[in-house]
């Protein structure tokens, strides 16, 4: 039985309807330690011969059978298990891989071999010092002679140890030297026991051989035999073929950015600033809502939610929307929003609630040291709610004391030394409300206690509760208290007392309105992350662009690299291997362009936060490391997707077209 056998193979191009028949039925049988040539004038169908023996054509008539195996050329799989265990091709324009060295270019068949890496570096070596080579290995095949690119390619086929030789006029582009060296290899390969079937239109080359095979017009019109096949029994291949395993895809993917990286990183650095812009604004909002919460937290005690009645009907309002009508009402009916000792015992009596201290808050307070002074917008009550952080020189307010607003009063007095304003004595003009909620006209002589920075709130000014009450009771004016700080002292639990505080019900409507710091920064910081979404959005847009790049330069590389693919796929790798092969160059342009992104994002925040604390004394760009990840699941992303068309474009090519181009 011979080694390779082929029956009634047809083949017919089609333009329109009309039909052109390229091969007439041809009936060959082959053994292995043959040197086949096969010889023809060109159109006579000796390419489209080799590709079906080769497994590249797929639409044909008649059957192909390999060591008793029918060939189902309507199985792709199988013919790229085929091509890659059985076929090595040496091709008369040498088809190397131009980013791949010469070493790599032998490399990329044993990849699909079960060898290890070391022993896939060693056979490779082997090979090409027996070409001649060995000098050579590290050059890239435009620094070789079209004799030494022969070679490579003979060192290539022979990589896998596979049964058959085909050669694509091996000589074609070769003197006379080149042609008899190569003539040599390749009558060596045959006496080794494979079988050689070189397609030619010189006589010369197949008279080298074993045996001529005549083609005609797609008919065969000879088969002489110059000399018996060389004396081999038949071996089983040496090498066993596998699959090529992803990592030796992303080798490859890696290797040609490199090779273009000048090209490359203008792509990535275009995505790199999109990403970085992205970063920057996210880290920004981290650093304005950090920023924020600490000047609050600095100014309010955050375990201290702040309580007053309600008198809006509406149940269905936000807290802060109630409290600002109750803060409305007061001019016109004080007494309604002042809470009685029943209101603050059943404030005291709720569940994790330590402590409800009362207090008072007008507004428009004038404050006056001398012949200066200032109009304060908040007058109010030191409760446990004011943070003792707050206060940047002195004490806490007792009983005939006051603290003022450091910027606001202190240094409007002492513009140099402000902290010389503790223990003077400084005037508080205010108006309250008497029990007809008539205005009364309060004036007050305090003892300053110590300085408060009131920061991003405004300005403050406070006493305690029992002298405020007393200035109230000495005027004459309703001594009600208007709001009451309630203490929990657990953090976990303020959220919850809130609420309970905000449903406890007075008669068809709501009793109180509470709201705490804590629900302040949920609605300042909802805003913020809004603004800084928006911000981050269309920085975002910058990424459409990247990827509509990444998208370009992908088909590019696709149209650039077309001989590549046919090579590929030429020496087994399926559609699968294709596409990941450019979908992972595409990724390691999103990688790389993350990782550039990150380094800009940190390095220039770096330089703008130190510009920033200059001015807040706080950290402003806080880039996290939430940040950088979401940064890298974008990359990788928008280059994947981009590169699913060109990938899939290349993966549909076929093989014998993209061997064939320019």
């Amino acid at each position: 039985m011979s080694f390779l056998e082929l029956r009634n193979i047809r083949k017919s191009y089609f333009l329109g309807k009309e039909e052109f028949p390229v091969l007439k039925g041809i009936d060959l049988d082959f053994e292995l330690g043959e040197f086949v040539s096969i010889l023809g004038e060109s159109g006579g169908g000796k390419s489209t011969l080799m590709n079906i023996i080769g497994g590249l054509d797929r639409n044909f008539e008649g059957q192909v059978t390999i060591n008793g195996q029918k060939l189902d050329h309507k199985k792709e799989k199988m013919l790229d298990a085929y091509r890659r265990g059985t076929i090595g091709y040496i091709y008369q324009a040498y088809n190397l891989i131009s980013h791949l060295t010469v070493l790599e270019n032998v490399l990329v068949a044993l990849d699909m071999t079960t060898l290890n890496r070391s022993e896939r570096n060693a056979r490779a070596t082997d090979l090409l010092k027996q070409v001649g080579l060995a000098d050579q290995m590290k050059k890239h095949p435009n620094q070789l002679s079209g004799g030494q690119k022969q070679r490579v390619a003979i060192a290539r086929a022979l990589a896998a140890d596979p049964q058959v030789i085909i050669a694509d006029e091996p000589t074609g582009a070769l003197d006379s030297v080149n042609t008899a060296e190569v003539l040599t290899l390749l009558d060596d390969i045959a006496k080794s026991g494979k079988l050689v079937i070189a397609v030619t239109h010189s006589q010369e080359v197949a008279d080298h051989g074993t045996r001529i095979v005549h083609l005609a017009d797609g008919k065969i019109d000879g088969d002489e035999r110059i000399k018996p096949a060389y004396d081999n029994q038949e071996k089983e291949t040496t090498i066993p073929a596998k699959p090529l395993p992803a990592m030796a895809s992303y080798r490859t993917a890696f290797k040609h950015l490199s090779y273009n990286f000048g090209r490359n990183f203008l792509i990535i650095l275009g995505t790199a600033i999109g990403l970085f812009a992205v970063m920057l604004f996210m880290g920004l909002g981290n650093g304005v809502k950090g920023y924020i919460n600490k000047q609050v937290t600095d100014l309010a005690n955050p375990n201290y939610p702040t309580v007053m009645r309600n008198v809006d009907k509406d149940s269905h309002k936000a807290a802060g929307e109630r409290m600002a009508s109750t803060t409305q009402r007061m001019a016109s009916d004080y007494k309604s929003i002042t809470l009685s000792d029943a209101n603050l015992k059943q404030l005291r009596d709720l569940k994790h609630v330590a402590k409800v201290e009362p207090g008072y808050q007008w507004s428009n307070t004038e404050v006056s040291y001398g012949t200066k002074k200032a109009t304060i917008p908040q007058y109010q009550t030191w409760t446990g709610a004011l943070s003792a952080n707050s206060l940047k020189a002195g004490a806490k307010p007792g009983k005939g004391e006051i603290v003022v607003d450091k910027k606001n009063f202190a240094e409007v007095v002492y513009p140099k030394h402000w902290r010389n304003i503790v223990g003077k004595t400084v005037t508080v003009k205010y108006a309250a409300f008497d029990q007809n909620n008539r205005p009364v006209m309060i004036n007050a002589k305090l003892k300053v206690s110590g300085v408060i920075d009131s920061g991003a709130s405004g300005a403050t000014v406070a006493a305690s509760y029992g002298t405020m009450k007393q200035q109230l009771t000495n005027a004459k004016a309703n001594a009600a208290p208007m709001f009451a700080s309630v203490k929990v002292p657990d953090t976990k639990y303020v959220k919850s007392v809130t609420k309970k505080i905000n449903t406890i019900k007075d008669g068809n409507k709501l009793a109180y309105v509470g709201i705490s710091v804590g629900d302040m920064l949920d609605t300042i910081n909802t805003f913020t992350s809004l603004a800084t979404n928006v911000l981050a959005a269309i920085a975002g847009i910058s990424l459409v662009v990247s990827a509509l790049m990444i998208i370009v330069t992908m088909y590019m590389s696709v149209s650039e690299r077309t001989k590549e693919i046919g090579i590929l796929r030429a020496l087994g790798e399926s559609k699968r291997d294709i596409r990941r092969l450019f979908t992972s160059e595409s990724l390691f342009i999103g990688l790389l362009a993350a990782v550039l992104g990150t380094v800009l994002a940190f390095g220039l925040g770096a330089l703008l936060n130190g510009a920033l604390y200059q001015i807040a004394k706080y950290t402003m760009i806080a880039i996290t490391p939430g940040n950088v990840i979401f940064a890298f699941i974008v990359a990788i992303v928008i280059s994947f997707l981009a590169a699913l068309l060109p990938a899939r474009s290349a993966s549909r090519l076929n093989p014998i077209d993209a061997l064939s181009a320019d």
